[in-house]
């Protein structure tokens, strides 16, 4: 999709899939298959979560990861819809931290449930306050809310600190709120940050997590994901419909399984050069675009721009969620005028417009052209 959305002289550095190769020990593993015609109906749900277990604990220290309370599910946002299914019902509201992922809007809405947003503070952070705030209001619309945490945040790239966590789960735990965490980027977190799984903080233990290998390893076109619940939503989890294991493929759940159990070193690898085209993206950013301000990421590969001085919006823009192939203000121009795909601001939700997210995994020939480009529409 990345590659073939636009005409061959855009340089795409929109959606959310890297420019890499496949990690070998995941190649050799759907090439073995292949050859034995090992194409059938999913199998090893057990071994997935597993694997995720045991790269949790080597990872961040979590030994808590309960393979008895986990589910596989066929994405991370269909397994959020399914945990929603859950533990609310129609008509009920789920608070959201603008702006975040489009996806988080569309599946939400599609599932007939409520949004109900917590403005992001300046920083590109979640605040406090205004997420106390979100769940008194959610409160006066629905007995049941959710908070659907984006863990680390997309498209900040801010990665939640225990701290910040400790105080997500007092403030839920106070309002009667369930969390919901994904936590797809979480093996992607940047150096100078640590990644904090939300089902280990005290007071989450009636939280899920929702998962999977896709962001890390860029295994996107491979359907497989886990829902983990905390000890307090293990019944609720046990309510899963059996079909919706039905949903993962067989090689996805392979590929996934492999990509936690044997592809670490590939990941460091891949770790450090995400870090490199941070860095150099800062510089260049400082040298083409001086007029936009940079959210630095400490997780994902994807940095948040705020273009606004750059005066590209159109009379009239929107600024609301989206699909994520819409449109407008500085990716409209960034497209038409330099031939490089972003992501628009606006679909990410309140506050997005007037900012692109773009995605910097990579090569460094193509980040820097892309952005010289970008400068030159600046101008």
């Amino acid at each position: 999709m990345k590659w073939r959305t636009h005409p061959a002289d855009v340089l795409p550095l929109w959606v959310a899939e890297m420019d890499v190769p496949l990690a070998e020990p995941i190649a050799d593993a759907l090439n073995t298959a292949i050859a034995l015609g090992d194409t059938g109906y999913p199998s090893g749900a057990r071994a997935y979560a597993e694997a995720l277990s045991g790269f949790a604990a080597r990872r961040w220290g979590w030994d808590g990861l309960a393979v008895q309370r986990t589910a596989l599910v066929p994405d991370v946002m269909l397994g959020i819809v399914e945990v929603l299914k859950l533990i609310t019902e129609p008509g009920d509201v789920v608070v959201v931290n603008a702006p975040v992922y489009p996806p988080f809007y569309a599946f939400v809405t599609h599932a007939g449930r409520r949004i109900v947003e917590a403005r992001l503070g300046m920083d590109g952070r979640i605040d406090m306050e205004a997420l106390d705030t979100a769940f008194g209001t959610a409160a006066t619309m629905s007995d049941r809310v959710v908070y659907l945490l984006c863990s680390p945040h997309n498209p900040t790239g801010a990665v939640h600190s225990a701290d910040e966590l400790a105080r997500i789960a007092a403030l839920s735990r106070d309002h009667g709120v369930r969390v919901v965490s994904d936590e797809i980027h979480a093996p992607l977190v940047l150096a100078g940050a640590d990644f904090t799984p939300y089902l280990s903080v005290a007071g989450a233990e009636d939280a899920f997590a929702v998962t999977s290998a896709s962001k890390a390893w860029n295994l996107a076109g491979l359907k497989a994901a886990v829902v983990v619940a905390g000890p307090d939503a293990a019944a609720d989890l046990d309510r899963m419909p059996e079909e919706v294991s039905h949903g993962p493929s067989h090689l996805g759940v392979m590929a996934h399984t492999v990509a936690f159990d044997e592809a670490e070193a590939w990941l460091d690898a891949l770790l450090a050069g995400l870090s490199a085209n941070r860095d150099l993206l800062g510089e260049l950013i400082a040298e083409h675009l001086p007029l936009v301000d940079y959210i630095r990421p400490q997780g994902t590969y994807l940095a948040w721009l705020d273009c606004r001085r750059l005066n590209l919006e159109e009379p009239g823009s929107v600024d609301g969620p989206g699909v994520v192939s819409e449109l407008a203000g500085p990716a409209r121009a960034f497209l038409d005028q330099a031939r490089v795909a972003l992501s628009s601001g606006h679909v990410f939700g309140s506050g997005g417009a007037g900012h692109v997210r773009l995605n910097f995994a990579a090569s460094q020939a193509i980040l820097t052209e892309a952005v010289k480009r970008m400068g030159a529409v600046s101008r």
